[in-house]
């Protein structure tokens, strides 16, 4: 990643390998510089782990943007040298092809850098994943050694790094800060932004959690309207037997900005409807997860079941 940052060049033809954060985020960078981008990853859908409408609308997104995308395809070899020209072989759906371009970026993951430093010889052990092995402290198993970040195996944002150095502060100072029960939201800062904290729909399913989906397209948000960016939808999670918020998800303009007021509601266990009545400015972007006009539908699923939505047209403005 660090090497496509420093490019004194627009590539002609950027393959990148992987279709997750970094991935999609340099891919539309490129592509608005001016190069032709061509994703390949192994999954059906780029950020596979989301739900379907999330993914469905990046990838429409990007696909409009005119990048392309090789998925279900595996990398067989790689030749050449990127910034001159290279070749990949891969296999798609059991048939082997041969791509050729100028530059190539390997956004497949990342797995840390631990073997053959001399972790053993200070006392500290590793998970069987290669990361470092710490309890909801951040202590290693080195008596006053602590570890932080991703070679911690925490989540790999830099947020997340931030505040795993405020558990290892507090540890020496006698705080009781620990890493359990972090609520760890994060933004993919493409245009438009895809956030998201808490549940989504797959992972309460997969949970067997009862929810209610209040979900919003961007084009009824008065405030995206005014900036003319109506792409994407708002999304939250509600208990079904009850109004607290469980999950939210945005795609669209300012995305990661309206996460912050969801969470915070979740962090506080506010029900959902302290952000619905509240007396708020006219009109920010937020303010119409829960306040849907007669455009928006609000409607309940209960993912153990056959789906029978009930839905509902919302009276409030």
């Amino acid at each position: 990643m660090v090497e496509a940052l420093e490019l004194d060049e627009v590539p002609e033809h950027l393959f990148v390998i992987g279709g997750g954060y970094i991935g999609l985020e340099l891919s539309q960078a490129m592509r608005r510089f001016g190069s032709r981008v061509t994703i390949i990853d192994r999954n059906d859908r780029p950020m596979h782990r989301e739900d379907d409408d999330v993914t469905e609308a990046l990838q429409s997104i990007f696909q409009d943007d005119g990048i392309e995308f090789v998925l279900n395809a595996t990398v067989k070899s790689i030749s050449g040298t990127s910034g001159k020209s290279v070749k990949l072989v891969i296999r798609q759906r059991g048939v082997e092809k041969t791509l050729e371009g100028s530059h190539l970026l390997v956004a497949a993951g990342r797995s840390p850098n631990t073997n053959g430093i001399g972790l053993e010889l200070a006392g500290v052990e590793l998970t069987d994943g290669g990361y470092i092995k710490v309890n909801e402290r951040l202590e290693t198993t080195a008596s006053g050694v602590w570890a932080i970040g991703e070679v911690a195996g925490s989540p790999q944002f830099t947020h997340v790094s931030a505040d795993d150095f405020r558990v290892v502060y507090d540890s020496i100072t006698g705080g009781k800060r620990v890493t359990t029960g972090r609520l760890v939201p994060f933004c993919l800062f493409t245009d438009p932004e895809f956030a998201r904290v808490g549940l989504s729909e797959k992972e309460a399913k997969a949970q067997g959690i009862a929810y209610r989906l209040f979900k919003i397209p961007m084009e009824a948000v008065m405030r995206a309207s005014t900036l003319s960016e109506t792409q994407g939808f708002l999304k939250a999670l509600v208990e079904a037997d009850g109004d607290r918020v469980l999950g939210f998800a945005g795609f669209g303009v300012g995305a990661g900005e309206i996460l912050s007021s969801a969470q915070i509601a979740m962090i506080a266990g506010l029900p959902y409807t302290i952000l619905r009545d509240a007396l708020l400015t006219h009109r920010p972007l937020w303010r119409a997860l829960f306040r849907c006009s007669p455009r928006c539908r609000r409607y309940q699923n209960q993912p153990l079941r056959k789906a029978s939505p009930l839905w509902q047209l919302s009276t409030s403005a």
